[in-house]
């Protein structure tokens, strides 16, 4: 039997398929795939879900490589997370310019809701609390650092106006708490578009249930 598919494949010229040869990267460059491999994995498993033997897996090296670049996939994941966080959080300070009030929300609704587009697996990774006991392990924790800019911006804009600025952490609070929450629910049902989503949230924020616009529209656009 062996001697015949030895032959059907001289005579066709179909030789089966070999092993994935490993490709050769730098240090940085295999570090940068073992993060893009582990990212996803995150994002469709979770932490618990996810092993060092599949993410060595996908980035067709062994796990020993994984355990010298990041020590565990502990390691790997608290560098996945940090850098989530950063890019949150750089998104959100190069967002927020200050100016009206309201300008300044729908700033901060459309970023964080561009961030959730855009970086779908990243905000999925985010969302999930951090077994890592790191400054930025956890979801609130984010939350609190995006807060803590709202609230420099919104006492200047409170002090300008003859408000207590004292009440600008409350407000931070909130303002960052109400969109981070409808965009994890908006991660899952995409509906209506993402301007729109904004442009809800800066209705109930800005006029509040009693004064809700019957169809709001940002006015950034």
């Amino acid at each position: 039997m062996a001697g015949r598919r030895r032959a059907k494949r001289e005579a066709t010229g179909v030789r089966p398929p070999g092993p994935v040869p490993r490709v050769r990267m730098t240090g940085a460059e295999r570090r940068q795939q073992l993060l893009d491999v582990a990212r996803k994995l995150f994002a469709e498993k979770g932490f618990d879900g996810t092993s060092i033997e599949e993410i060595a897996h996908r980035a067709n090296v062994s796990k020993p490589v994984v355990y010298e670049h990041f020590g565990g996939k502990e390691g790997i994941y608290a560098v996945v997370v940090d850098r989530e966080t950063q890019s949150l959080l750089d998104r959100m300070v190069s967002t927020l310019h200050g100016g009206h009030p309201r300008a300044m929300l729908e700033q901060a609704a459309s970023a964080l809701l561009a961030y959730v587009e855009e970086s779908h697996d990243g905000f999925r990774i985010l969302v999930r609390d951090s077994p890592v006991a790191s400054a930025s392990g956890t979801f609130s924790t984010l939350l609190n650092d995006i807060a803590m800019q709202v609230e420099h911006i919104l006492a200047q804009q409170f002090d300008a106006r003859g408000y207590d600025d004292k009440l600008a952490p409350l407000y931070a609070q909130a303002l960052v708490g109400m969109v981070a929450l409808t965009g994890q629910w908006w991660l899952d049902a995409r509906r209506p578009k993402r301007d729109e989503v904004a442009a809800h949230l800066v209705n109930l924020a800005w006029n509040g249930l009693s004064h809700l616009e019957h169809k709001p529209k940002l006015r950034l656009n």
